[in-house]
């Protein structure tokens, strides 16, 4: 039975073949394809819907239904039994459908009551294109090889959808990669580009799906497994258990590249007639459809594993490498689903922005997007299966929104957007060599964040004072391997020289949490954003920071040196650091080096505890540094990486604004020079509330520093402070209206 009925599958995937060979229109092509699946299956019906959107499947072709129903006949997505398979991704195959919960009759299609119902879904790669349905009168239940064969039927029909086999008339029958598409994200680094998609990995493009030769095919899955495994093992054998975590990886990728399970799956593809690429495709689809359902975090790690794993697979079949020869458009704007650190900075300033589907606020592409200045939107749900290299994308890093393949009023609307803007920036360069003073006397320090060399040239052109916060820990994120003391000097010397005498604050070492050095083994922690990270992991593991502190005090090499530590949470955290910094200049001394001019030792302040630490721990620093998005985050109890959360908390909330106001009390009580570093700090009407609390040091992206510095030259910082205080009186829970409403009345 087995035999007839891989037989049988053959036959009819080659009968699909030869259709899909003929020339055709995409609406004729459905028809035959309906009719060729229930002559095979000896159905009276059979019926293709796809998505017409997001959410609506349409009838587009039919055998043993109205013909007139055909575009006619919709049904949302979990509506009836068809709605169901399209919502779960899963096949529906009942005996007796009338009985099914949630049937659906539809006698617009003049269907009669049909016993026997089977439907499954048409996917590719986890994207849902639509489902194939066969019915009979007859009640019976299908077979397993039957529902196999349709699933096979359905992997081609997704197939030759992607590839644009069906265009037609209708919105279903629309071409794919051709409509304008709008993704809303989350925002990883603000700013607008407009370009064209380069993706980060091209996609594996298929077009020989059925295989006349199973023998054929097979030995050709069993030589590109086996390089697989070699290359596998290879890796392996290049990490040599030195990098812990990637080895888990690898290990995990030996273990499905010699599964059985996995490998017989294919076999059984390749028996039932299709090609080995197409085999490991409909695997892949199928591993990408559970990822979906999983919640388990480890399992969804396994699969991801998995889909890897079969790239890696496919590109072998196809030779189709990561380099395709295409070129790389003017203008690109990065897609992908994910990226590395190292693999970004390989990009470099090339890149006009960068679109991901995953990602962080805090995550390691974030980081360096910002270091680049360039914008960067997460989140953006499935680009990658959409976008096609060369499209016309426009990003929209401030709102979180992708426009791909734009449509031209939204894409005059933006390059206007992107026109104001650039005028705004010429409008800020002429106050660059201006101080930042209020129209009251009060001038505020405008400093700016970095983290590469490549941010240093934008010192002097945004006209930043200093470097308020450079972050040391992107020098070890982008490298395989703890970097050496000689290395880190080399880095920030050249920082402290580009610098050209300016003040660079230097963060100690902030990894853990999202920041995990690929080295560096994981921890596996409930709620890493309060864990073991920053300081902590610094004062555990000495050697690490030693180091990194020796390499400071040998960059400054008799210049000032500004050190300060992340995420103190108590004063004793901060003496030992800094005990660990004075012991550290004393061998040096004893070494005979040159030691600094000057030496700051300052805190980041981003744990509320801090703010009532002993009047001691003030007197102690040098300087204090409020780290806005972590204080933010535990202050409201809410998650920065999560956007259900992040976005509901305000920095112009009462209570915060109370609290920050404590902070500087207590700073100016032991005359602490404090700061504020953060995305805040960057946003003028926030910055301009910071500053009339009394905070005269704030460090932001270089790019903000113009519009900062403009509000504030034109306001009276005194009268800002009489605003907030007033409402802040009458009860107001947020000072954000009357803020906004007094800026209203200035002469601005």
């Amino acid at each position: 039975m087995a035999e007839r009925s891989e037989s049988e599958s053959r036959k009819l995937l080659r009968r699909l073949r030869d259709l899909l060979a003929e020339p055709g229109a995409g609406q004729e092509r459905l028809d035959r394809i309906t009719h060729i699946i229930a002559d095979s299956m000896h159905c009276e019906v059979c019926s293709i819907y796809l998505f017409r959107d997001d959410d609506t499947l349409e009838l587009c072709a039919t055998e043993g239904l109205k013909k007139e129903s055909v575009h006619k006949t919709r049904m949302r997505i979990g509506e009836g039994l068809v709605g169901r398979v399209a919502k779960t991704s899963s096949p529906v195959n009942t005996g007796d459908a009338p009985a099914e919960k949630g049937f659906r009759y539809m006698p617009e299609t003049g269907e009669e009551i049909y016993s026997s119902f089977l439907g499954v879904p048409i996917q590719r790669l986890g994207e849902k294109l639509g489902v194939v349905v066969v019915q009979s009168k007859s009640a019976r239940q299908f077979s397993d090889d039957e529902v196999y064969a349709l699933e096979v039927v359905a992997m081609v029909l997704a197939e030759m959808t992607e590839l644009g086999a069906f265009v037609g008339e209708g919105e279903a029958l629309s071409a794919l990669h051709q409509q304008p598409v709008l993704y809303r994200g989350a925002t990883g680094q603000e700013g607008s580009a407009e370009g064209r998609v380069w993706l980060h990995e091209p996609r594996v493009v298929i077009t020989n799906l059925v295989g006349d030769d199973p023998k054929k095919e097979l030995a050709r899955l069993n030589a590109a497994v086996d390089q697989l495994r070699l290359s596998v093992d290879a890796m392996l054998t290049m990490t040599d258990g030195q990098d812990k975590e990637q080895s888990q990886v690898l290990e995990a990728y030996r273990m499905f590249a010699n599964s059985r399970g996995w490998m017989r799956r294919m076999e059984e593809d390749i028996a039932r007639g299709l090609s080995a690429e197409a085999a490991v495709e409909k695997e892949q689809s199928a591993a990408r459809a559970r990822l979906e359902t999983v919640p388990d975090p480890y399992l969804r790690d396994r699969l991801h594993d998995l889909d890897d794993l079969s790239n890696r697979l496919l590109r072998i079949l196809t030779g189709q490498g990561a380099d395709t020869g295409a070129e790389m458009p003017d203008n690109p704007i990065l897609v992908a689903r994910n990226i590395g650190p190292a693999e970004l900075l390989d990009y470099g300033r090339k890149l006009k922005g960068v679109v991901l589907e995953e990602g962080s606020v805090g995550s390691h592409a974030a980081i360096v997007a910002r270091a680049l200045v360039i914008p960067l939107v997460i989140h953006a749900d499935r680009i990658t299966t959409e976008a096609l290299n060369g499209d016309h994308i426009l990003v929209d890093g401030d709102q979180g929104i992708v426009h791909l393949r734009p449509e031209d009023t939204v894409a005059a609307a933006f390059r206007d957007k992107i026109a104001m803007q650039a005028a705004a920036q010429t409008r800020y360069a002429s106050l660059r060599d201006l101080p930042a003073t209020a129209k009251c006397g009060t001038t505020i320090a405008l400093h700016m964040n970095a983290g590469l060399m490549a941010d240093l040239p934008s010192l002097v052109g945004s006209g930043a004072e200093g470097v308020g916060l450079f972050r040391t820990e992107l020098q070890f994120l982008i490298r395989s391997h703890v970097p050496k003391r000689a290395e880190l000097a080399t880095i920030y010397s050249s920082v402290m020289d580009a610098a050209k005498g300016k003040r660079v604050a230097f963060r100690t070492l902030d990894i853990g949490s999202d920041k995990v050095l690929p080295y560096m083994k994981r921890v596996d922690e409930p709620n890493p954003a309060m864990g073991w990270r920053a300081i902590r992991v610094g004062l555990d593991k000495p050697g690490v920071m030693r180091m990194q502190l020796q390499a400071l005090i040998r960059a400054a090499n008799g210049r000032p040196l500004t050190v300060m530590f992340p995420f103190v949470a108590e004063m004793d955290e901060f003496r030992r650091a800094r005990q660990m910094l004075l012991d550290a200049i004393q061998r040096e001394r004893q070494l005979g080096r040159i030691l600094p001019s000057a030496l700051e030792i300052g805190a980041m302040l981003e744990t509320p505890s801090l703010a009532y630490a002993p009047k001691a721990f003030f007197e102690l620093c040098d300087f204090i540094s409020i780290g806005g998005n972590d204080l933010k985050q535990f202050f409201f109890a809410a998650d920065r990486e999560n956007e259900q959360v992040r976005r509901r908390y305000d920095l112009l909330n009462t209570s915060f604004l109370c609290f920050i106001s404590h902070i500087v009390a207590r700073c100016a009580e032991t005359r602490t020079p404090l700061s504020f570093c953060g995305e805040d700090a960057g946003r003028p009407v926030e910055a301009l509330c910071l500053a009339a609390l009394g905070v005269r040091t704030l460090s932001m992206r270089p790019a903000s520093i113009g519009p900062v510095k403009h509000l504030i030259r034109r306001v009276d910082l005194t009268e800002l402070r009489q605003v907030i205080d007033a409402d802040c009186a009458e009860g107001s829970l947020n000072v954000r209206a009357a803020v906004m409403d007094w800026l209203a009345r200035q002469d601005i």
